[in-house]
């Protein structure tokens, strides 16, 4: 190795220093924070105390977290069904599209982007009212003849999740799709499949790498979007990410730390299994 290819080693590790420290300080130490810290228990002090103990992971064993795991692991399945229901065809379509037609679609679903998500939902915690537009429009129109109850329902939220990340599926759905060799599609017609066929035995396996990718940018923020939840689910709907909220405001800290790290694992397995059936998405630009 010459002195220049040296220097542009050096040079090269230099520029990555600040990704390193970054990962380091914020990433690593933090996560081995929030470990050490599910570890201990509960004090009036400073919210710990310096004994060890597993009673916190024995407490996630309890009904009651239990049930706020598996709501959450429900709400976070339906999201993402409901995404790829709604989302691969999208994306399919947008990417078959013209390019300034394509253009103006990609411009569509990134410009929400540009407002604030507590804002959005606020949007639709206003149209779902007793008094909102919808109600208001269903009985001017007769279809109904009081309110319906259409906010602070496990549907609200629902519709929340999915208008949230919906775009997570329909970007790597359409990256997918946009590099995918049609001439390919166009051998199984001649060779006899119908549309159909051709689309669920050729098109479908070709971009799976996108849609998996999609189905963990979907799955696991739905886990941890407690102030959707809170708008438009009220109290009567606790989630994962809004029992650790909870905790935390209570001064539980080793026990939102345990929570925490149960919903890591969650998201671990989650992306093992993405890995392990060859999922190579690409998710950079998110």
């Amino acid at each position: 190795m010459d002195a220049s290819q040296k220097q542009d080693l050096r040079f090269s590790r230099l520029l990555k220093l600040p990704m390193y420290l970054w990962s380091i300080v914020f990433v690593f130490v933090a996560l081995l924070y929030v470990i050490g810290l599910s570890f201990l228990s509960r004090g009036e002090i400073m919210g710990v105390t310096g004994e060890i103990t597993l009673d916190n992971y024995a407490r996630l064993a309890s009904p009651d977290y239990v049930k706020v795991l598996l709501q959450s692991l429900k709400l976070a399945a339906l999201t993402t069904v409901i995404c790829i229901a709604v989302g691969y065809p999208f994306g399919y379509l947008m990417a078959r599209l013209s390019p300034v037609a394509r253009s103006v679609v990609m411009l569509l679903i990134i410009v929400p982007f540009w407002t604030n998500a507590l804002i959005r939902i606020y949007g639709w915690r206003i149209l779902l009212m007793g008094n909102g537009p919808i109600n208001t429009l269903l009985m001017n129109l007769g279809l109904i003849q009081e309110p319906l109850k259409l906010l602070y329902t496990d549907g609200a939220v629902l519709l929340g999740m999915v208008y949230a990340l919906i775009p997570f599926m329909i970007l790597p759905t359409f990256t997918t799709v946009d590099k995918l060799d049609f001439s390919v599609v166009e051998a199984a017609r001649d060779l006899g499949a119908s549309p159909l066929h051709a689309f669920f035995t050729v098109t479908v396996p070709l971009t799976l790498p996108g849609l998996m990718a999609g189905c963990v940018l979907v799955f696991i923020p739905s886990m941890g979007l407690f102030f959707l939840n809170d708008l438009l689910g009220g109290s009567k709907s606790v989630l994962a990410g809004g029992l650790i909220q909870q905790l935390i405001n209570s001064r539980d800290l080793p026990m939102a730390a345990a929570l925490s790290v149960l919903l890591l694992s969650v998201t671990g397995a989650v992306i093992a299994v993405y890995r392990k059936v060859g999922g190579t998405g690409d998710m950079s630009m998110f």
